[in-house]
């Protein structure tokens, strides 16, 4: 569990207008959201969203570690995003009493990134929910898959772990862009 920084202004343009708190609950935030889960592969059936001050909360549960973090970054890496708050447990279901019993910064915070850097969030676990077993890179203009591998990896030819490793939200290694967050395994 953990706070996530995202640059707000890159990604996927999945909503009308921007997102206000006060629009936690309307078709035009939640249906977006839950509908690009879908197209990324994954099942909102049990993840709530909401926006809190400005912050996308996340809560619910998923089957695995590797769900839960495709979801954050597909959720962070949408246009209108700058903080993703990482409340999912993994496997167990969480209530929906329990949504309403959490309350905002219950969650640790994970450093952010910065464009081009590597943040380790394996620490930002609470409560035995499980740690990211991944680091995250923020994607900077000129960024390659290859490039990053070399630098982050030790390998060029390591780009088709770090491409595979973030499918379906990557379709093509070379469509990648400036503020997007890849996960990356490990060195």
């Amino acid at each position: 569990m953990g706070l996530f920084d995202f640059v707000k202004a890159a990604g996927a343009k999945v909503f009308g207008k921007s997102p206000r708190d006060d629009d936690d609950d309307a078709e035009g935030v939640v249906k977006p959201l839950r509908q690009h889960l879908k197209d990324h592969g994954i099942d909102p059936a049990s993840i709530r969203t909401r926006f809190e001050r400005g912050v996308l909360v996340v809560e619910g549960s998923v089957p695995d570690q590797d769900t839960r973090e495709k979801a954050i970054l597909v959720l962070g890496n949408i246009a209108g995003v700058g903080k993703v708050d990482d409340r999912l447990t993994v496997g167990r279901a969480a209530s929906t009493s329990s949504f309403a019993n959490v309350r905002a910064g219950s969650s640790s915070t994970a450093p952010a990134p910065k464009a081009g850097g590597v943040q380790d969030v394996g620490h930002a676990s609470a409560g035995g929910n499980g740690g990211w077993t991944s680091k995250t890179y923020t994607v900077k203009k000129g960024d390659t898959l290859s490039e990053i591998a070399q630098e982050q990896l030790g390998k060029a030819s390591r780009y088709q772990e770090i491409f595979e490793m973030n499918r379906p939200m990557l379709k093509d290694p070379d469509k990648i862009y400036p503020g997007q967050v890849l996960r990356l395994p490990q060195r």
